[in-house]
C-alpha cells in the first residue's frame, strides 16, 4: 500500500506537511472549546459574575469554531489538490505503461482488468488521499490530545471512556477481519462484469444473429449477482458499524452522566459546582476521543479497498515488459526495405506447441512477398513478429540487416506501414484517421491525404459523405462498412510512405474487382517499397514476386504462382478450392 505513495512529488509532500500544521491548529482550536464552555458553566452558576465575562468567553468559542472551520477548509483544499494531482499522474503512468506492454502482458492482465485498474482502482486511491489521509492524521492527534486533557479527572469516567474505546476497537477489528478479504474479490468480480459487458457490446450483432440474447443475459446476471452479493455482504458489515458506534457513544454518555450524578450527590456542597463543570468538560473531551476513533473507522472502511486497488496498480507499474527497446535507429548502410527471417520458430507464452517452425525467407526492396496457408497455419503470427508485437522464440527477424530487437521501437515502427487483419479506426474524421501514422509530427498535407485515399480506392465513398475528408468517423468506424474501414486503414499506411508495408489479410472485406484495382494502384504508386501480404484468396497474391506457403507453421513452398502450381501440393489444393482450372490458366 505505502509503495504507491512513492509517486507523490516534492510539492505534494510539502502540501501534506502544511496540512499537518493546519490539522494540529484545528485540533487545538477544537479542544479549546470545552475550556471556554467550562468557564461559562462556572460563571453562569457563580453569584456576582459579570455578563461581559460570559459573553467574552462566548465570543472566544465562536472565534475558535470559525478558526476550526477555516483550517478544515484549507486542509480539505490541500488534500483535494494532492489527490487530484496524484491521480492524474498515476493514471498517466498506468496508461503509458500499458502502451509499452507487448501482447503477452496485455493478454495476461486482460483488457477489462486494465480499464478497471486505470479508472476505478485509481479513484479508490484518490478518495483515500482526499478524505482518508486527513482523517488518518487528525484522529491520532485528536485522540492523544483529548486523552491528555482528561487525565487526572475521575478514574470512573476515564474507565468508562476506556471501555467505550475498547468496544470500538473490537468492533472495527471484526469488521476488518471479515470485510477485508471480500474487497479483493469485489475488484476481481468488477473485472469480470466489465469483461462480460464489453463482450456483449462488441459482439452484439452475433448475439442477436444467433438468438443468444437470453444466454448472454444469463451470463450477465450471474456476473452481476456475484458482484452484488459480495457488495451487499461488505455493505452490511459497514452498516453495522454506524449504529454500533452510535450505541457505544450513547452508552458512554449515559454512563458518564450517571457516574457524574452519583459523584455530585455524594460530594460536599462547595465541591458540587466544580464537579459539575468537570463532568461537562470531561464529556466534551470524551466525545472528542470517540470522534477520533470514528474518523479512524471511516479510514478503515476505505483502507481495505484502497489497499487492494494500490496492489493492483503496482502490479501494472511493476510489470517488466518482455519487449525491451534496443538502441539502433538505422539499418545497415545501403540497405532499405529488406526483411529477412532466419530459422524463426515461435510459440505463445506458456504454450506447449510451436506455432512457427524454422521459418526462413527474404524480401528485398520493391518486392512483393505473399503468405498463404490454411486457417491456423501461422500467417498472422509471422507478420506480428516484424513490428515486435511478439518476439521470436528462436531464430532472428531482421529489418534492413539488423535484428528487430536491436532497434528502438519508434525507429522500427517508423519503417513499417501496418494494416491489421481487423480494420481499426479511431473516433475523429476521415482525415485524422488517414494521417494517424504521423501523430502530428508534420503538418497535414491535404493533397497527400486525398492521394492516399485514392490509391486505397476510397475516393468514391469519402467524397459522397457529408463534409467529405472532414466527415465524422465514430469510434471503431461503426458508421461505415467493413470494406470502407479496410480501405481507410490501407490509406493510413499509404499516407505514411514507409519502407515496408505489412498487409495482414487486409483485403478480405473487398470485392474481387476493388481488390484487383487497389493492388494495381499500390504496385504503381509504391513500387519502391517492400510489400508483405497475408491473404486467404489466391487472386490477391498470384501476381506476387514470391509466395510463401505455410502449413501447420512450417514453410512447405516458396516461389511464384506458376512455380507453386507445379511443385507445391498444399498451394495446388488451396488454388483449386477457390478457382477453376480455366480461371487459373486465364489469370
Amino acid at each position: 500500500m505505502l509503495k504507491i505513495f512513492k509517486h507523490l512529488q516534492k510539492q505534494e509532500w510539502m502540501l501534506i506537511f502544511c496540512s499537518l500544521i493546519f490539522i494540529v491548529a484545528q485540533v487545538w482550536l477544537d479542544l479549546k472549546l470545552p475550556e471556554y464552555m467550562e468557564e461559562i458553566t462556572i460563571l453562569v452558576q457563580t453569584e456576582g459574575s459579570n455578563m461581559s465575562d460570559i459573553l467574552l468567553n462566548g465570543v472566544y468559542m465562536i472565534l475558535c469554531a470559525i478558526g476550526s472551520l477555516v483550517t478544515a477548509v484549507i486542509v480539505g483544499y490541500f488534500a483535494a489538490k494532492v489527490a487530484a494531482g496524484f491521480s492524474v499522474r498515476i493514471r498517466g503512468k498506468v496508461f503509458e505503461k500499458t502502451l509499452s506492454f507487448s501482447m503477452e502482458e496485455i493478454n495476461g492482465f486482460s483488457t477489462p482488468s486494465l480499464i478497471t485498474r486505470s479508472t476505478n482502482d485509481i479513484t479508490q486511491i484518490q478518495l483515500l488521499i482526499a478524505i482518508g489521509l486527513q482523517a488518518l492524521v487528525k484522529a491520532p492527534i485528536l485522540a492523544v490530545w483529548a486523552i491528555l486533557k482528561i487525565m487526572g479527572k475521575s478514574w470512573q469516567w476515564t474507565a468508562t471512556t476506556g471501555i467505550a474505546v475498547l468496544l470500538l476497537i473490537l468492533m472495527l477489528s471484526l469488521i476488518v477481519i471479515f470485510a477485508l478479504p471480500k474487497f479483493k474479490v469485489i475488484q476481481t468480480l468488477t473485472d469480470n462484469l466489465n469483461r462480460v459487458t464489453r463482450e456483449n457490446l462488441t459482439g452484439i450483432r452475433v448475439v442477436r444473429a444467433y438468438n443468444a440474447v437470453d444466454f448472454q443475459e444469463t451470463k450477465f446476471e450471474e456476473a452481476n449477482n456475484n458482484l452484488t452479493k459480495t457488495n451487499l455482504f461488505t455493505n452490511r458489515m459497514m452498516a453495522i458499524m454506524q449504529p454500533g458506534m452510535g450505541l457505544i457513544m450513547s452508552g458512554m454518555s449515559l454512563a458518564i452522566y450517571w457516574i457524574g450524578a452519583y459523584l455530585i450527590n455524594g460530594a460536599a456542597l462547595p465541591d458540587r459546582l466544580p464537579l459539575f463543570s468537570d463532568m461537562v468538560v470531561f464529556m466534551s473531551y470524551a466525545m472528542q476521543v470517540i470522534m477520533a476513533f470514528m474518523m479512524l473507522s471511516f479510514v478503515f472502511i476505505m483502507l481495505p479497498r484502497a489497499s487492494v486497488s494500490a496492489k493492483r496498480i503496482n502490479e501494472v507499474l511493476d510489470t517488466e515488459t518482455k519487449i525491451i527497446d534496443g538502441d539502433k535507429t538505422e539499418g545497415k548502410t545501403g540497405i532499405s526495405g529488406e526483411v529477412e527471417f532466419r530459422n524463426v520458430s515461435f510459440k505463445y507464452p506458456d504454450a506447449a506447441d510451436y506455432i512457427l517452425h524454422n521459418v526462413s525467407f527474404k524480401a528485398g526492396k520493391g518486392e512483393t512477398v505473399a503468405f498463404i496457408g490454411s486457417t491456423g497455419s501461422g500467417k498472422s503470427t509471422l507478420i506480428n513478429l516484424i513490428p515486435r508485437f511478439y518476439d521470436a522464440t528462436e531464430g532472428e527477424v531482421l529489418v534492413d540487416g539488423i535484428n528487430v530487437k536491436e532497434y528502438t521501437q519508434e525507429a522500427l515502427h517508423d519503417k513499417l506501414g501496418y494494416v491489421s487483419q481487423k480494420a481499426v479506426l479511431f473516433s475523429g474524421t476521415v482525415s485524422s484517421n488517414v494521417v494517424y501514422g504521423e501523430n502530428g509530427k508534420v503538418e497535414v498535407d491535404e493533397a497527400t491525404v486525398k492521394k492516399a485515399v485514392e490509391i486505397a480506392q476510397g475516393t468514391d465513398f469519402v467524397e459522397k459523405m457529408e463534409n467529405q475528408y472532414e466527415a465524422t468517423i465514430a469510434q471503431g468506424g461503426t458508421n461505415i462498412s467493413g470494406g470502407q474501414k479496410q480501405r481507410l486503414s490501407i490509406a493510413r499506411a499509404v499516407y505514411k510512405r514507409p519502407e515496408i508495408y505489412l498487409f495482414d489479410d487486409s483485403f478480405s472485406a473487398l470485392d474481387y474487382k476493388t481488390d484487383k484495382v487497389l493492388r494495381a494502384a499500390l504496385k504503381k504508386e509504391i513500387n519502391d517499397a517492400t510489400n508483405l501480404i497475408v491473404a486467404q484468396r489466391i487472386g490477391t497474391i498470384k501476381d506476387a514476386d514470391r509466395i510463401v506457403v505455410l502449413d501447420e507453421g512450417a514453410v512447405v513452398g516458396i516461389g511464384t504462382h506458376d512455380e507453386l502450381m507445379k511443385t507445391c501440393s498444399v498451394y495446388q489444393e488451396i488454388a483449386y478450392s477457390q478457382l477453376s482450372k480455366e480461371e487459373l490458366e486465364i489469370g
